[in-house]
């Protein structure tokens, strides 16, 4: 059963009355008396927070076209009901053009690289030039975000491929720094490397001269009347029978064998005693 003179407004919600024909009060959430024949419901206004994007195409300082996205949250004013109602016909429409003055105003004087930098700012200036225009029409706005920013196809593949060679650039220069550090490095344990080698042969040969020196000395204390030159002419021969035991248990060799006689150690002897004689006379000639 229905009651002319009884009505309801939902929650959120809010009910413009005219009586004949003339605006007369608003009704807000509840249940509600109007007059009847006089009075009558014009309509509903919804007092939530509504969202709005709006896609403007526009270039910038650079003259490259793109696409931004730009996302507005508006509601009626509650104590403006009367002026979003009767005021504007098409609010979308009217926040919609507002938008496109602003950002049309704003990117061309932005380069594209910038344009990503300085996005919150042109969504703080579509914000408060749409809050000044708005509030006049009874709605506020709550936020205005930009949401998105898309240049052309072929922009965005060159600035794509800007930041690939860039980050190749990069690595490149750490790969090369990389190499340098592995060079020096290994030249360095090379130099120790040899450093420590000449250190083992100086000191390996300064044992075989203490062993020898011992060797002759012993040799001269056991044998009465040895002479230095036959304790040496013994010891080359005893290292010459040690070279050949080696080479003969040796199953594998590349070593080649020219025919001789152990008297090849006397020659072998004479010869380096006559170097070592040589050598003393030059050292003492350039020491005069």
């Amino acid at each position: 059963m229905k009651f002319p003179f009884f009505f309801t407004v939902e929650q959120q919600s809010a009910a413009v009355l005219q009586r004949l024909g003339k605006f007369a009060r608003v009704a807000g959430p509840g249940a509600h008396l109007k007059l009847p024949v006089l009075e009558r419901v014009a309509g509903y206004v919804n007092l939530r927070v509504k969202q709005l994007d709006v896609k403007v195409e526009t270039k910038t300082l650079d003259n490259v076209f793109v696409h931004v996205m730009v996302s507005v949250q508006f509601y009626v004013l509650p104590d403006k009901i009367y002026e979003a109602y009767y005021k504007l016909d098409n609010p979308e429409r009217q926040i919609t053009s507002f938008v496109f003055d602003v950002v049309r105003a704003r990117v061309p004087r932005i380069k594209l690289d910038d344009v990503f930098e300085k996005k919150d700012e042109i969504a703080d200036a579509v914000k408060t030039e749409l809050r000044e225009v708005m509030d006049d029409f009874g709605y506020g706005i709550l936020k205005a975000l930009v949401t998105d920013i898309d240049p052309d196809p072929k922009v965005k593949e060159a600035m794509n491929e800007i930041n690939a060679a860039q980050r190749m650039r990069v690595a490149a220069t750490e790969k090369g720094e990389a190499d340098r550090i592995l060079k020096v490095k290994a030249a360095q344990a090379e130099a120790e490397s040899k450093a420590l080698s000449g250190k083992g042969i100086a000191d390996q040969r300064r044992a075989i001269i203490d062993g020898l020196r011992e060797s002759v000395d012993e040799f001269q204390r056991s044998v009465p009347g040895a002479s230095p030159q036959d304790v040496m002419n013994v010891v080359l021969m005893t290292q010459y029978f040690d070279m050949l035991k080696e080479l003969g248990s040796a199953s594998r060799t590349n070593t080649i064998l020219l025919p001789h006689s152990p008297g090849t150690v006397g020659d072998l002897t004479t010869q380096i005693r006559d170097t070592m004689i040589a050598a003393g006379q030059v050292g003492h000639g350039e020491a005069t």
